[in-house]
């Protein structure tokens, strides 16, 4: 249609395992005229894609290179073992570095936990990705350990997990480029953390209309004090007037009757 401007469109991408659905459903409820395009990202590449303006924001996982970014932690997650269901850890609940001693342990490219130190015996190569991992893991060839909703993601019947203790965690964070932060930057930014459609964040604020009338409060009615000039009886409190009952009952009615006398 000639004569008007289509509606621009904020791209947001996002790595494995990070369900961005609730927030696209508050965007487009938000913002229906500006489309949200969701671009999956590999976890390795999500920083530098954002960055070289492949996208205007990423979900991504911390930690990762933060150079010319901003970046808000939204939540951490639960590191787990994943396992084939016949391996021992599968009798508890909850395992430790100390009980994966003996297993070959993978530790993929795109991992990115935090490890000092790798629990379990080293895999003669690295996978390429957590997919080629859980392929190896399937295999029996050894175990992985993971952020909780990539085991989700890459479910298997032949696999499970088990909650892994004494594990760096990653966190799930929102990153923009900081000489980026734009206004529908700043929406995405509310969302993500929940803020209201009403709140004032980013926002100016809508002045007061001008009535015209004063509303300045008297001195005495700052005070609690009614102004000179009102009795709280309806009465007038100027000088020889009088307050109260007596002033609204008896007000214009004529004195009848003799003066009392001395006793």
């Amino acid at each position: 249609m000639t004569g008007t401007t289509a509606p621009s469109t904020f791209r947001l991408g996002y790595v494995p395992g990070v369900t961005p659905a609730k927030w696209v459903r508050t965007w487009t409820e938000r913002l229906p005229d500006v489309p949200l395009e969701l671009v999956p990202m590999a976890p390795t590449d999500a920083a530098d894609q954002v960055r070289s303006g492949d996208a205007d924001a990423v979900l991504l996982r911390l930690p990762c290179d933060r150079t010319d970014l901003s970046a808000i932690p939204l939540y951490t997650e639960t590191t787990v073992v994943v396992v084939p269901k016949d391996h021992l850890v599968t009798a508890v609940d909850e395992v430790t570095p100390a009980d994966l001693a003996d297993d070959v342990v993978f530790h993929p490219l795109d991992d990115t936990l935090a490890w000092d130190a790798t629990p379990g015996r080293p895999a003669v190569e690295r996978p390429t990705s957590t997919g080629d991992a859980i392929e190896l893991v399937a295999a029996n060839v050894g175990v992985l350990i993971v952020p909780q909703s990539l085991a989700r993601l890459h479910h298997r019947r032949d696999l499970t997990y088990r909650v892994m203790l004494d594990a760096p965690q990653s966190q799930v964070a929102l990153a923009w480029r900081e000489d980026t932060t734009t206004d529908l930057v700043e929406e995405l930014i509310g969302i993500v953390r929940g803020r209201t459609v009403n709140s004032s964040r980013g926002r100016t604020p809508t002045p007061p209309k001008d009535t015209g009338k004063d509303t300045r409060k008297t001195p005495a009615a700052r005070n609690g004090k009614p102004a000179a000039g009102r009795g709280q009886g309806g009465g007038g409190t100027g000088r020889g007037g009088t307050t109260g009952k007596g002033a609204t009952g008896n007000r214009g009615a004529k004195r009848t009757g003799r003066p009392r006398g001395k006793r």
